[in-house]
């Protein structure tokens, strides 16, 4: 089983990232898949999901509206489309596949908002 990011770097406020995250070994069109994002310190916190048939997207209030996520069931890919960014958004971002007992992680990505 892998998920591995991509996409993550270094961006002026006010810029958009794109974070992509590819699937394997696993069936990933079953899976809800999730991005989450971890700053030094402190806790890892959800910032958004898509359950396996795209027919229900969660964002946390502080990415509402800014930030999109989508996903290709034959690519086996989810992606996090990240406009309007701001410096509180820099932090390591992970991808998640969750199903029954089943729970993936990536190796993360780091996203820096900084002028």
């Amino acid at each position: 089983v892998q998920l591995v990011e991509s996409g993550g770097g270094l961006v002026q406020p006010g810029g958009s990232l794109r974070l992509s995250c590819t699937g394997s070994g696993f069936f990933f069109g079953l899976y809800k898949m999730s991005w989450y994002r971890q700053v030094p310190g402190q806790e890892r916190d959800l910032v958004a999901f898509i359950t396996s048939d795209s027919g229900l997207k969660y964002y946390a209030d502080t990415v509402r509206g800014r930030f999109t996520i989508s996903r290709d069931n034959v690519k086996n890919t989810v992606d996090l489309q990240m406009n309007s960014l701001k410096p509180e958004d820099t932090a390591v971002y992970f991808c998640n596949a969750v199903r029954l007992d089943n729970d993936f992680w990536g190796q993360g990505t780091q996203v820096t908002v900084s002028s």
